[in-house]
């Protein structure tokens, strides 16, 4: 009896949220791109943030370990344990940050996508009361640990966020509010690096409050994004609620077929095998969605051996070899941070006319071009004095290819590629090669480049430009496609290729079909009257 009071308080808290936003054409409502900015803001963004948030006061967290310890044990730390615990609070966000990817399929089955969304607010909070306290209670275990919590909520938003905003947005608007979240992953680290400067943060007594900060917009997520609706998707082809799906379609749409939509989300429903979210291992020994598979792993791996991590890592380097005073390198960083955001903004409001190949395989192939550029430039600059500046143009390349298109279209394609069932399990694989990437490369860089020197930026050349190739020979485009047409181009595929691997295809016939589509192991049986005895 008391429905009619929670939707007038639904629509009021909608109206609050967006009152001041204009109308959008092509099926862009306020709602949705209200929930598109709430969860890139309260999620993505810390994940962006929490990775540039430690250079900046780097020297003063070493401070303060260095005290705690004398004043706990009476001695002072050697250089090299004190090298080893900020390593360790930088990497453990990485360590996190794969528990929580592999924790993703688990809970947005149980939760749903802005369920889990919501409830992972939580680790925000405990992470940012363990560091912003810490200096107070003397321990740098909090930052340790804190770090780690807030490296498990970036794992899990990683890939719920995407993947919520990828079931709620109309296909036609799939690739826009996809890039989203990528968009805030660049504010999240120009943030982190605005905030550190000297004049704002960047100061020794601030740092505490500094890593804190994290709680304030996931505090303003919390307030405004359980007044939206869940996934009509996930209502209807997981739990079965038509009502809830028409409800949440109402909310997420305005003057479209809502009918022909559920429609097609039967349609889903129909041709999956089983309703039921298939585990990490169903997905992988799964024949049908092998080439889908094999694609989510090459970006996603690929995303991480870009060598972006690395380029950051050597950013100041470059500079300060091409003649930028020490004092102003902080504020040229804080303008490369600004590129990404352009670069960003770029990629989401092309990706609709463009398409998901040019943008990924442009992004990669110009920093294949701008890692060898860096290569060569370090090589002559000794000789040839403006070579110096090519390096500095090459990074910003690097750094602009790679916002455009392979910062956030991997995650986009993550959840085309698979339906219903499969997706969960997809976004874990994903999600926890992406970090396991992140982690990878951030250990074996210092190596590699002992060791190879300027040489070492082409072995990240040759992942670009193999990727790119990949995309074009094997992903197809998704562009305006529904989930069950982007299933039936790789059933195509698929099929084609069991075709040419059947050496008597007069003696076979199909007996079933796989929920893609596509001929499943054990799937084929001989004709009888054809064959002999």
């Amino acid at each position: 009896k008391d429905r009619p009071s929670r939707r007038n308080a639904h629509a009021r808290c909608g109206a609050l949220v967006t009152a001041s936003l204009p109308p959008f054409p092509q099926h862009l409502t306020s709602s949705l791109l209200a929930v598109a900015l709430l969860t890139s803001f309260g999620s993505s963004m810390l994940y962006g943030y929490n990775l540039a948030v430690v250079n900046s006061p780097a020297s003063y967290i070493k401070n303060f370990y260095n005290r705690t310890v004398v004043s706990r044990n009476g001695s002072s730390l050697t250089e090299e344990t004190l090298t080893l615990m900020y390593s360790l609070t930088v990497s453990v966000f990485a360590i996190g940050g794969l528990v929580g990817s592999l924790m993703v399929a688990t809970l947005v089955t149980k939760f749903g996508r802005k369920g889990t969304v919501v409830n992972s607010t939580v680790l925000v909070f405990v992470a940012g009361l363990l560091m912003g306290f810490s200096r107070i209670c003397g321990s740098p275990e909090m930052v340790i640990f804190g770090r780690f919590v807030t490296g498990i909520h970036s794992g899990i938003s990683l890939s719920v966020v995407p993947m919520y905003l990828g079931e709620i947005a109309p296909k036609n608007l799939r690739g826009f509010l996809g890039l989203m979240p990528s968009i805030f992953i660049c504010i999240g680290v120009f943030s982190a690096q605005l905030l550190g400067l000297h004049e704002l943060l960047g100061k020794e007594e601030h740092w505490p409050l500094f890593l804190s900060l994290v709680v304030v917009p996931t505090f303003i997520q919390l307030m405004m994004l359980p007044w939206f609706p869940e996934s009509p998707r996930y209502l209807l082809i997981e739990k079965h609620n038509v009502h809830a799906t028409i409800t949440a379609l109402k909310w997420y749409r305005s003057k479209c077929n809502i009918q022909a939509e559920i429609e097609e989300m039967q349609e889903e429903q129909r041709s999956l095998s089983t309703v039921d979210t298939v585990s990490v291992w169903t997905l992988l020994v799964d024949r049908s969605v092998r080439w889908q598979v094999l694609s989510v792993v090459v970006i996603n791996i690929g995303m991480q051996l870009s060598g972006i991590d690395a380029i950051w890592f050597y950013t100041n380097d470059i500079f300060e070899n091409a003649g930028i005073p020490a004092p102003e390198i902080q504020y040229t960083t804080v303008g490369t941070g600004a590129i990404e955001i352009v670069a960003g903004l770029i990629g989401c409001f092309t990706i609709e006319r463009l398409g998901r190949r040019p943008l990924i395989i442009g992004g990669f192939g110009f920093m294949g071009l701008c890692c060898a550029g860096i290569t060569f430039s370090l090589i002559l600059q000794t000789h040839i004095p403006f070579m110096k500046y090519v390096s500095v143009a090459c990074v910003v390349g690097i750094i602009a290819g790679f916002c455009i298109g392979p910062a956030g279209v991997p995650f986009l394609i993550t959840a085309e590629l698979f339906k219903q069932s499969h997706r969960p399990a997809a976004y874990t694989v994903g999600g926890s090669l992406n970090w396991m990437s992140n982690f990878t490369i951030g250990f074996i860089f210092p190596f590699l480049q002992m060791s190879a020197g300027s040489y070492c930026y082409l072995v990240f050349c040759g992942v670009c430009l193999t990727v790119a190739t990949y995309v074009f020979f094997v992903i197809p485009e998704t562009k305006n496609k529904t989930f069950v047409e982007i299933s039936q181009m790789f059933a195509t595929k698929e099929a084609i290729l069991e075709s040419q691997a059947l050496s008597q295809p007069d003696q076979l016939k199909l007996k079933t079909m796989n929920g893609y589509g596509t001929l499943e192991n054990g799937s084929l049986e001989f004709n009888s009257s054809s064959s002999t005895p």
